[in-house]
């Protein structure tokens, strides 16, 4: 471990710094300066307990809780999310994750010889793959959008995607917020534009939903998916797929089970198909009208003010990192949402670490001084990165913490 002025430990002569007065919700190791909500979310502790009700209510009779009762478990929380989401809840399904909302989506659509999907270079990895995986069986071509990062502005993205349409541009993958770079993108104007051209969008909001507003049926994609783990903060095993009614009937579920034959009633194939899977947990999806209103009502501005102040403290944090390292934020402040992801400086040396290798820095940061935090490598914009979350238990206390234990393991 290094040290300050060669006398003792920075980790040791660094008091640990305080999270929020909102940290108590959680149940997060005391001992971690937990600065990574954005890979897989953290969950209060009133959810957590809300979910094992719902398992514990599962477990107590199965079988009238699966055939009985459950559908109508799913509609409520279908309802609840349309709300939220400003869309019609028949056209939702509850999913494990964004993963598989986009596989659903593409693994779903036929393709002919020489079609084209367009995804910018900031695309989540595992989506990408999926993207390369289908376009190799029917014959596709996967055109890759080059974004540049640092970036002075939304209006980039758009010109760029917009200038890699072609008359054989059959689908486009954007992202919300993108994983590696945390630039909140022009979503919905590149949505708009985009479908008026005959391009159907797969909007992959992983980072959506409790980050940023908003409005699918205004927004009108073809499709989107988002994660209710991660900024919603509900349990692991909760998301959600919209598909626009005129879409419905060529997506179909990674699993075909019994609701490719169940009598229709008064819903929709669509609806069936997605509600019955095979036996699986949803607690997860129960839990969702508890999460969105208990959420909601930890602020007294709910939803918009959560998100608003996740956006504050995550330009406090990037600021302070900025400051310093004697570094340039790398894009405006209109392009952050909570998260903030930073060009590390380097040393002249190539610091490049293949994609889906661990950095060192970070296990540094984990093992020296208990910070949990992305650091990684990527190809394209090529550059080390670090990304920052901000969630209503983070404080400024922590970046500053963060921007000490950089200063003395890349600076000095």
């Amino acid at each position: 471990m290094k040290s300050i002025d060669g006398l003792v430990p920075l980790a040791l002569a660094m008091e640990r710094p305080s999270r929020s007065e909102l940290a108590g919700l959680w149940g997060l190791d005391p001992n971690c300066v937990f600065l990574n909500h954005g890979s897989f979310g953290a969950t209060p502790t009133f959810i957590r307990k809300e979910q094992r009700n719902w398992q514990d209510l599962l477990e107590k009779e199965p079988v009238r809780f699966y055939e009985d009762l459950a559908m109508q478990f799913m509609e409520d929380s279908r309802e609840a999310l349309a709300v939220m989401l400003e869309c019609d809840a028949d056209d939702l399904a509850l999913i494990e994750n964004a993963t598989t909302g986009v596989n659903t989506v593409i693994r779903s659509l036929r393709f002919e010889q020489g079609d084209e999907i367009l995804v910018p270079d900031h695309a989540y990895q595992a989506c990408r793959n999926t993207l390369d995986y289908v376009a190799r069986r029917w014959g596709a071509t996967v055109v890759t959008v080059n974004i540049p990062f640092p970036i002075s502005g939304p209006e980039v993205v758009v010109e760029r995607i917009m200038e890699a349409v072609t008359p054989r541009t059959v689908l486009a993958m954007i992202d919300t917020v993108t994983s590696p770079t945390g630039l909140l993108m022009p979503f919905e104007e590149l949505t708009n534009r985009l479908e008026e051209a005959g391009v159907s969008v797969l909007l992959d909001a992983a980072h959506g939903i409790g980050m940023v507003p908003l409005s699918l049926d205004k927004m009108g994609a073809s499709y989107t998916t988002s994660n209710c783990h991660k900024w919603l903060c509900a349990p692991k095993g909760s998301a959600f797929l919209h598909v626009r009614k005129d879409k419905q009937e060529g997506i179909h579920p990674l699993t075909i089970s019994h609701g490719m034959t169940f009598p229709l009633g008064d819903t929709t194939r669509f609806r069936h198909e997605f509600d019955w899977t095979g036996t699986r947990d949803i607690s997860a999806h129960c839990t969702l009208p508890a999460t969105i209103a208990g959420m909601a009502n930890i602020m007294e501005g709910g939803w918009a003010e959560i998100m608003a102040h996740n956006h504050n403290l995550a330009i406090k944090g990037r600021n302070i990192l900025c400051e310093a390292l004697g570094i340039t934020a790398p894009c405006p402040e209109e392009m952050i949402a909570c998260i903030a992801t930073l060009v590390l400086p380097q040393d002249g040396a190539d610091n490049g670490i293949p994609l889906h290798e661990p950095d060192p820095l970070h296990e540094i940061l984990r093992d020296n001084y208990g910070i949990q935090i992305p650091v990684w490598s990527w190809p394209s914009p090529q550059g080390r990165y670090i990304r920052i979350s901000a969630q209503l238990y983070n404080s400024e206390e922590e970046y500053h913490y963060l921007a000490h234990a950089l200063k003395q393991e890349l600076l000095n």
